[in-house]
């Protein structure tokens, strides 16, 4: 598999501005395009209308999430760390909810 490959949409800016630029573009880029769930009637349908505005197309509810995602984004270690160890994750996550309550 080539490198390029990989890059997705950002291919279109060939050999300018860096690998480490490109690949965090295309990862923001993926983000704001794909389909998200709705708070509302939880269905993924869910689209970027502009920055900040999203609008599902099955209830017709139009909201303010975040620039690029609806939600909070869930940082790239936490993901790494869910898939390696998804017990020791699902134990502490328990763990907070015990001792919130």
């Amino acid at each position: 598999m080539k490198e390029e490959e990989k890059l997705g949409s950002v291919k279109r800016f060939g050999a300018r501005y860096g690998r480490k630029t490109k690949l965090k573009f295309s990862k923001v880029e993926y983000e704001q395009r794909r389909l998200h769930k709705c708070p509302y009637c939880s269905k993924t349908a869910v689209k970027r209308v502009a920055v900040g505005i999203w609008h599902c197309r099955k209830c017709n509810a139009k909201f303010a999430g975040k620039a690029y995602s609806v939600s909070k984004k869930v940082l790239a270690k936490e993901v790494e760390e869910v898939a390696e160890e998804p017990e020791t994750v699902k134990e502490e996550a328990e763990e907070q909810v015990l001792e919130e309550a």
